[in-house]
């Protein structure tokens, strides 16, 4: 670590001084493990289809990922009642982003009649009263500058990134099952209450495709238009956009080339490179990320394996394609980094107490006015990406770390008991309360204070975050 980039750990760690941030290792398991990473067999989980069948439901889906449900759902005793929920999850499965395509792509993906909807509308008047506009991908041979930036997809008809007929699907099946599960225990209606009901998405599109999806399963009766909160780009915390100086030097310092503890797996898996490289027609020597990390084509296969697509093969020698061995060893590789990421670099804790801290104390926020009763809301819904759900599960310091995948969720469940009348809290990471490497352990029923306790020690206050971040 350079001298300057420990000048800003030190820094950070000395603002949280009203903090105390203590980063409690995750398990050990072959998610973390090189070896098993580059020579194992297999595939991490589900990487094609969005199905998991009832007997396995709970493993890690990538293209859709295991979410609370009524078959699965445990319901605490009599002596608690639910008060509120909030949910955080990623958006449900897309097409790959552009940075993620290879120049020239063998396989057609299209999307006629399946583009995001957006258009403006007022709140009275002619500008209430619009048409529904949906986007619809085109090229035109025309414009010189269509090919300048490769063709990825020839001739698509698709946005890219943009969520999927398939993901919409998804989101509509997720919404049902929530309701499923939490609307009478909560006593909402089918017909959204925006008194007790709130939505959250972030400046990405993706998200509010999502939320149209999610929104009909959760409301089937709804007719009216949702107003989905949205903070803006220059502050969003559930992205997260907001500016945190300090935390990109932490992750920087933990990340970079000159880290033997980050590069370990790159070099290791340089022969796999080597065959990746000459499918996609990527050059070892890029300056787009496609060998600084497995995430450009972690995501291009996945997005393809999801949908039903085969493996790619080389546009200039059609026998020379990625096989589903080398495919499974991109998607250990990538669980792996994001383990280390968030869970394993030891710093990965300070990191994920900057950049999500944010968010964290408006939940904190949430929980505090429910319990005051300053607040009708019963239950907030959140949709946001991997970059969202990965420092949040860092920031609690989940026992096992993945890469969120498609429609991933962490459920906070307000618990108060009729008894005693104190508060109690229960996390839920796909369906089933959260283990953690924390003192904490499983977050089933504990005292809402302790959860407290744990957020003021790893962000401290609004003001000290800010700070921090900006030291």
């Amino acid at each position: 670590m350079t001298l300057l980039r420990f000048s800003v750990l030190a820094a950070s760690i000395s603002a949280l001084a009203n903090a105390a941030v203590v980063h409690y290792p995750p398990n050990s398991t072959n998610i973390n493990n090189l070896t098993f990473a580059i020579n194992g067999t297999g595939a991490p989980g589900i990487f094609n289809s969005s199905t998991t069948p009832d007997n396995l439901y709970g493993i890690y889906n990538w293209c859709n990922m295991p979410h609370v449900r009524a078959r699965e759902y445990k319901t605490p005793s009599r002596d608690f009642t639910l008060e509120y929920v909030e949910i955080i999850q990623r958006h449900h499965k897309r097409t790959p982003y552009a940075s993620n395509t290879f120049f020239k792509e063998d396989i057609p993906w299209d999307c006629i009649k399946a583009g995001p909807v957006t258009y403006g509308k007022g709140p009275d008047g002619a500008a209430a009263d619009v048409s529904e506009v949906q986007w619809q991908a085109f090229t035109n041979s025309n414009n010189p500058w269509t090919n300048t930036v490769g063709p990825g997809f020839v001739n698509s008809t698709c946005q890219f990134p943009q969520i999927t007929p398939e993901g919409i699907t998804d989101s509509h099946t997720h919404g049902a099952d929530i309701r499923s599960v939490y609307f009478d225990r909560l006593g909402l209606t089918q017909v959204l209450d925006p008194i007790k009901f709130k939505i959250r998405v972030t400046n990405n599109v993706i998200t509010s495709q999502v939320a149209g999806g999610l929104l009909k399963g959760l409301f089937p009766l709804s007719h009216d238009a949702a107003q989905a909160l949205i903070q803006s780009s220059n502050f969003d915390s559930l992205e997260p956009t907001y500016r945190c100086p300090n935390a990109d030097s932490i992750r920087s310092a933990y990340t970079s080339n000159t880290n033997a503890n980050w590069t370990a797996h790159l070099d290791a898996a340089s022969a796999l490179y080597d065959k990746l490289d000459k499918v996609s027609g990527i050059a070892r020597s890029d300056s787009a990320g496609w060998h600084t990390s497995f995430d450009h084509y972690y995501d291009n296969m996945s997005a393809k394996q999801c949908h039903g697509k085969p493996l790619p093969c080389s546009v200039n020698d059609t026998s020379l394609c990625v096989t589903q061995d080398e495919a499974n060893t991109v998607y250990r590789l990538g669980n792996l980094e994001y383990s280390y990421y968030f869970r394993d670099a030891s710093n990965s804790t300070i990191y994920s107490a900057l950049h999500y801290g944010v968010w964290v104390l408006e939940l904190k926020g949430h929980l505090e006015d429910k319990m005051s009763g300053k607040s009708e809301v019963k239950y907030f819904h959140n949709i946001a990406h991997d970059g969202s759900v990965a420092p949040l599960l860092g920031f609690l310091q989940i026992s096992e770390m993945r890469w969120p995948g498609m429609g991933s969720e962490v459920v906070f469940e307000l618990y108060k008991n009729r008894s005693s009348n104190k508060f109690f809290l229960r996390v839920l990471w796909g369906g089933q309360p959260m283990i953690t490497s924390t003192p904490l352990g499983t977050l089933d029923m504990i005292p809402i204070e302790d959860m407290f306790d744990y957020i003021d020690s790893m962000v401290g206050s609004g003001s000290d975050l800010f700070a921090t971040c900006n030291a």
